[in-house]
């Protein structure tokens, strides 16, 4: 690799919104995130599936048929 022309490349602090912080690489001093993989929904196993129905169901409960 050339000499002087990359960006040095050193420990970052990561700092998310819900207060979670953990050390990284990277050329920044330091990263603020909204959302990590310890508050985000999907890692956490609080995400919310919920049955909306299609199209087809909806028509067939407005008009109540069958």
């Amino acid at each position: 690799m050339k000499e002087g022309i990359h960006p040095d490349y050193k420990e970052c602090t990561v700092t998310c919104a819900c207060g979670n912080t953990f050390v990284t690489k990277s050329t920044k001093d330091e990263l603020r995130l909204d959302v990590c993989s310890a508050c985000h929904p999907f890692f956490t196993g609080q995400q919310k599936f919920i049955n909306r129905g299609g199209r087809v169901e909806k028509f067939k409960k407005k008009f109540n048929i069958d």
